[in-house]
């Protein structure tokens, strides 16, 4: 593959990109931006749903957001360890699709499988531009940015992006998962069963409130951002 991408985005099961940057997606997608989705477990592990019935879903929602390919990893869920394996794996897939932009999940969550992502991306980011760092055929390859999106929690944001406009694309895509979100009888309850959407909802309402905006999507940074813009917007 010797075409070129913007924008990868790494999750450690589907539905967490959605959860932290769903709009962001669906917002650059529109302008015309290349986003391709990695998740690196197949989530079966999950309490509510079945492992096809989640791709199904993950498709489905890849496709609300204008995403150009969706790709999984299959490493087992609960066992995104740190080593080298690992690491080689998504080594490959920065260097197959050469992205501009790498997101991952933030390192504070709840769940050990976010956090294990984050470190992997982040081994997998440096370890990718290594010319002796060899996987196959496939050459180096290095991201201008590594960001991290927020999944649980809230957290204080290094920058945000206004996705007012693409709120709803963000909330249909949430909606996808079903078996996730939505309380089923033969299901059991989750965090995520529990008005998880809404309070994703009001975590964006709250960033958009710090800048002015009634949406806004929270970001963390690994360097300072370099705006082509003076302190003034202008």
């Amino acid at each position: 593959m010797n075409n070129t991408i913007d924008i990868l985005a790494f999750g450690a099961h589907a539905d967490d990109v959605e959860i932290g940057m769903g709009a962001s997606i669906a917002k650059w997608s529109s302008e015309g931006k290349s986003v391709v989705i990695c998740d690196l477990t197949e989530a079966e592990l999950s309490s509510n749903g079945t492992v096809e019935n989640r791709k199904k879903e993950a498709y489905e929602a890849a496709n609300m957001l204008g995403v150009k390919e969706r790709v999984s990893l299959t490493i087992p869920d609960r066992g995104l360890y740190i080593n080298n394996d690992h690491i080689q794996m998504i080594v490959e897939i920065i260097r197959t699709y050469k992205p501009s932009i790498i997101f991952a999940p933030y390192f504070e969550d709840r769940h050990p499988d976010h956090g294990n992502c984050a470190q992997l991306v982040k081994e997998a980011v440096f370890s990718a531009g290594i010319r002796k760092f060899t996987t196959g055929s496939l050459e180096a390859h290095k991201a201008k940015n590594l960001f991290y999106y927020m999944i649980n929690g809230f957290h204080k944001p290094d920058f945000v992006i206004d996705i007012t406009p693409f709120m709803e694309h963000k909330i249909a895509s949430l909606h996808a998962y079903q078996s996730q979100f939505v309380q089923m009888d033969n299901g059991v309850k989750t965090p995520l069963t529990e008005g998880y959407i809404e309070s994703v909802k009001a975590r964006e309402r709250m960033f958009g409130k710090e800048v002015g905006v009634p949406f806004a999507e929270g970001f963390k940074a690994t360097k300072p951002l370099l705006l082509n813009m003076d302190v003034f917007g202008e």
